[in-house]
Order: C-alpha cells, then structure tokens, then sequence
C-alpha cells in the first residue's frame, strides 16, 4: 500500500561514539546521547462551525508548530516538534465529521524523530491561525489550529440567505411592525366645520365646494402611524467550543443551557410581527467576546441579549439576575467578581492575541455611553419584571457592573443570568425543557414591553 504524501518514513537517529580522556588514561565509551522527553498528548478536540473549525491539541508543554499550505488540492500540513506519535493523537483521523464545513480528513504520522506531521486535507482553501494557549481553569498547554475561510461569514448574507433581510435595511423601514410617531395633527377649515355642524343638525350630508380653478384636488390621507420598520435581536448565548462556562454538580454544562434558552427565545421572538433574531453562536463553537458584539452590530442590532446560567462558590445561592453595562464601578461585590469571572471566557476560549483587535476593544470601551446604559437599564427592569414571574431574583433591581460583552456604544445590552446552575435545585430547573419555555416567553414579554413604551428609532448609523 503505497505511503500517504507529505508523511516521510521514521528513521533511526545516529548513534555517535564518545571519546573520554581523563587522568592521561583513555577511556572509550558508546554511549547513546539521552533521548529528549517527548510531550504528551493529553486530549484531541474537533469544533467544527460554519465561523471556523477549530483543532485543539492538548498536551502537558508547550509545542512548537510550523505550517504551511499546499495548493490543487486545498491541504494544510503542520508539523509539531518535540513530539512522538500516540493513540490519543491518532484519535484525531476518527474526530473530524463528514459535515465539517472545511475539513475533509486529516492524517497523522511520525515526519521525522520527534517531529509528528498532520495534514489536513481541505474542502476549501482557508485562512490558518496556528497558536499556543497557557494552562488555565481545567486545561493544560493547548496548540490551537483555527481554520477560517478565505472570505468571512458575514452575518447580514446569513439573514439574507434565510430570507430575514432585505436590500437597503441599513436604514429599515419597510413592514409594520413598531409604529413610528404620528405626525401633528391639521387644524381644520372653520367653515368646513361649520357646514360639518350645519348638516348634522339638519341630516343633510355637507355640500363640498368644486375645487378652485387650477386648484389640484387633495385627497384625505390616513393618519401616517403604520410607517414602520424590522426590529433586529441579537441573542448572545455564552461561552461555547472549548469554555463550556460553568458546570453544575450534575455536570450540566452552562453553554449547552444557554444555547438552548436562545434557541427557544429565537423562535418567541421570531413569532412577533417584523421581528427577526440573530444568534452569535448557533452551535458548540468559541466566539470571542469582541467578535460577539462586533455580529451585533454588523447587523444593526436594536437591541442585544447575553443569555447565561449563573454559578456561585456556594451552593446556595440562588435566582434570576439581569446586569447592564457599568461606567463607575459594579453595584455590587457580587456583580463585580460575576463580571470578572465572565470576562475570563477569552482566555478559557482561546483567543489568538495575535489576530486580537485590542485597539477595537479599546473603542467600544471608549464610546459605550450614559444614553446606552441608560436605554439598557430600562430593558433590563422590563425583562427583570417578567423573569420575576416564574423564578425567585436573586436581586430584585438590574444590577451593573464590566462587563466585556456589554460595551457595544450604540446597542442597549443587557445579560440575563438565567439562574444558578452551581444550586443543585436550579440546576435541574435549568435542564427542564418547560422552564427553558418559560424563560424564553418572559424574556420575550419583557423585550415586548421595553418596545412599546421605547419605540425604535430611523436607524442612521454606520457599522
């Protein structure tokens, strides 16, 4: 059977012999130079997503990499030093999916001593990111292989391809669906009213004048309140991919949670007039806290929801929380280390600091603006005020504190903490496919009621 391409043959290292003198005495010696210790692999994971498809590679060091791409066909090939072939590695072949939107298959092999080749033969050309990650949580050194399409997804095509956008929404005013303000009512013609007030006496219908010569004739027009445009709902399920976020005592992860409640509300909201949602994450894949709120607003987003299920030292701790963006400080110790705790998602995911637009982060923490908190702090006391319906509030106002994925300037955001997925009471609550129900229709009469009493304005911005 004739060898894979790009996979050469292990061959044996040279033994050297060794020349000792010591004391006038010569001393002959073969000694075979101490193999380095090769590194581990401790853990294969395939995250396949139409964003990117994600290879991590676990291991106990940290690993050298050099990759390149090979053309006609599409392959990648890395390989890693320091690095001796395993069971756990070749796992790797039986981990890649036939419906992985860039991988066709990948083969493994011992390139040289030491040296492990992987070639991954593509489905499309692609955009590689190869980086290393430091231990952190439960995790040890991780090498990262993200692939990306030559062109990015773009969340606007995704609403065009399902149909939930049209040609010129940059400025949406197309379908009824949240009135705009009526305009100021006429003054009526006094003798009109007159000859209105005349015939009623009488029960006789008015005499209309003939129209003045050259006089063009104006026809009644209805009140102008049906002149209306598409909401747009940004649903950011947290963490995902390689942060599964907090892990009940049952081992319930949070982000299988929060991806369904969002899945779930999507459909609510989906269900209103001239409403359509977009998911950050519609899978089990990483998106970086920047890149959530940038999907955001490439869409125009009127408004931004981040779904999580909360967890706590204690096992006590319990109910429902919603929290805003904060510009002085958190309201609470409590909603201070929360925020802190979610703002490790980056780290615990895995992003390339490389490619990180740290500048990008720096704006949006710039402009976030009082109008936005403020316009989010009346969001989330409206879906606070349904949650409080159907679950006990851990606090009975929105709270505020840092939090990362808060900062788009331009979009009021909020973060529901479902519950607390560390109670083990709640914990059950949140694997409950009808609670998951509930959740997603008080949200949903929350957003409904923050609409009707802040009806969304003529989008003019520029993304």
């Amino acid at each position: 059977m004739p060898r894979p391409p790009l996979l050469r043959p292990l061959t044996s290292p040279v033994r050297r012999r060794t020349i000792l003198k010591a004391g006038g005495t010569l001393l002959l010696s073969v000694i075979a130079p101490l193999p380095a210790r090769a590194a581990q692999i401790l853990a294969v994971r395939v995250w396949p997503a139409d964003d990117y498809t994600r290879v991590t590679l676990e291991n106990d060091t940290n690993l050298k990499a050099e990759h390149f791409l090979v053309p006609d066909p599409p392959r990648l090939v890395v390989d890693i030093d320091g690095l001796a072939l395993n069971d756990t590695l070749k796992s790797l072949v039986a981990k890649i999916e036939s419906n992985d939107p860039y991988i066709k298959q990948v083969r493994v092999g011992q390139n040289r001593p030491n040296v492990v080749r992987l070639v991954f033969d593509l489905k499309e050309e692609v955009k590689p990111q190869v980086f290393t990650l430091a231990p952190v949580a439960e995790y040890k050194h991780r090498l990262i292989f993200d692939l990306y399409p030559i062109k990015e997804a773009d969340p606007i095509a995704a609403l065009i391809e399902k149909g939930e956008w049209s040609p010129g929404d940059g400025t949406p005013t197309a379908v009824p669906a949240v009135p705009s303000p009526s305009t100021q009512p006429v003054a009526p013609d006094p003798v009109a009213r007159l000859e209105a007030e005349i015939a009623a006496m009488s029960g006789t219908p008015p005499v209309q004048p003939p129209p003045a010569p050259g006089k063009p004739v104006i026809k009644p027009q209805p009140p102008a309140n049906n002149v209306v445009r598409m909401v747009t709902i940004a649903l950011d399920p947290g963490h995902g991919g390689e942060d599964p976020g907090a892990i009940g005592p049952s081992g319930t992860r949070e982000k299988d949670i929060v991806l369904a409640v969002a899945k779930k509300l999507k459909a609510r909201l989906e269900a209103l007039p001239n409403t359509r949602v977009m998911l950050t994450r519609d899978g089990d894949y990483f998106v970086p806290l920047g890149t959530r709120v940038e999907k955001a607003r490439k869409v125009q987003a009127d408004l931004f929801v981040s779904i999580h299920a909360d967890a706590f030292i204690e096992a006590r701790a319990r109910g429902s929380s919603v929290f805003v963006l904060s510009e002085k400080g958190a309201s609470s110790t409590a909603a201070r280390w929360l925020a802190t705790d979610q703002n490790k998602a980056d780290m615990i995911g895995g992003v390339n600091l490389a490619r990180h637009d740290k500048q990008l982060a720096s704006v949006l923490f710039d402009l976030s603006t009082t109008a936005q908190i403020n316009d989010s702090l009346k969001l989330g006391k409206a879906v606070l005020g349904e949650i409080g319906g159907i679950n006990r509030l851990h606090k009975a106002a929105v709270e505020q504190a840092g939090f990362a994925v808060l900062k788009a300037p331009d979009i009021p955001s909020i973060l529901v903490e479902t519950a607390f997925i560390s109670n083990p009471e709640e914990e059950a609550k949140l694997k409950d496919d009808g609670y998951q129900e509930q959740l997603a229709n008080a949200i949903t009469k929350g957003i409904k009621r923050y609409f009707s009493a802040n009806p969304p304005m003529a989008k003019s911005r520029t993304t």
